[in-house]
């Protein structure tokens, strides 16, 4: 069985407040894109993961990695040999961990089928992760785990995701955050959160990564219609209005970064 590990960005990302137990309030829209890490699984006698990729070393110890621990919290009657593709780049805001997980859910959901406290199990894993076993355009509060459905109007919508290949750990943006409320998440649907909502974490993030500022200035520069940082950074994107403003955008955007990470997609 073979499954995609969406790219998960967050069109919108507003942080409300600190809670007692040391995380953060959030609202947020979560949107995937068409591409990402890709899983393939095969029924074996016991559990096994085989990490291969362009960023395959940035993952360490695989027995520490999150796929290893889903595999861990899904009962099955038969191990599964995993292999992941790793082609997002690590500690980029696109969820690529949490999206591996949620990967994971849907093959076993789809071989076996889930337990009933399946949103619970991946809730421990991380945040993100019951988003991303849906991978599907909604909004989440709480931490991130409540999740609310929207009907989307961004599906097909040209996405570019560009970093700039500065890792950043979630835990120092968070850290550098303002601690302002600057309010919460706009109503109606995506496309008008998207465009009235912001990313609370970003100037965080570019007082730790200048870089990321380059990035979202050429995103600009080259016509996307909306430009925003994605989750706790350092990777942007940007929407466009059809391919071939997206194809000129990459394209420019490659000769005067050429070191920079790409993946060109669209909006699920």
């Amino acid at each position: 069985m073979i499954e995609t590990a969406y790219a998960k960005i967050n069109l919108a990302l507003h942080v409300r407040r600190r809670r007692a137990d040391g995380y953060h309030e959030i609202e947020t829209l979560f949107a995937f894109v068409d591409d990402g890490d890709m899983l393939t699984t095969r029924m074996r006698d016991r559990d096994s993961l085989e990490i291969s990729g362009e960023f395959a070393p940035a993952l360490g110890d695989p027995f520490g990695n999150i796929v290893a621990r889903a595999l861990g919290v899904l009962p099955r009657p038969e191990g599964l040999a995993v292999m992941l593709q790793k082609n997002l780049p690590v500690a980029a805001g696109l969820g690529g961990g949490s999206a591996d997980a949620g990967a994971l859910f849907r093959l076993v959901r789809e071989g076996f089928g889930l337990p009933g406290d399946w949103r619970l199990r991946a809730a421990r894993l991380g945040a993100d992760v019951p988003a991303c076993v849906l991978s599907e355009t909604c909004i989440g509060r709480g931490t991130g785990t409540d999740l609310e459905p929207v009907e989307n109007d961004l599906a097909g919508m040209p996405v570019l995701l560009v970093n700039p290949r500065v890792p950043m750990a979630t835990g120092p943006v968070f850290a550098a955050w303002d601690g302002i409320d600057h309010g919460p998440l706009p109503e109606g649907p995506p496309s008008e959160i998207a465009r009235l909502g912001r990313n609370d974490l970003e100037p965080a993030a570019i007082g730790l990564a200048p870089e990321i500022r380059i990035v979202l200035d050429a995103l600009s520069a080259w016509g996307a219609s909306l430009v925003r940082m994605s989750g706790s950074g350092a990777s942007c994107f940007g929407l466009f209005a059809d391919d071939a403003a997206l194809e000129r955008a990459a394209e420019r955007i490659a000769q005067g970064h050429p070191q920079w990470w790409q993946m060109r997609g669209r909006l699920r």
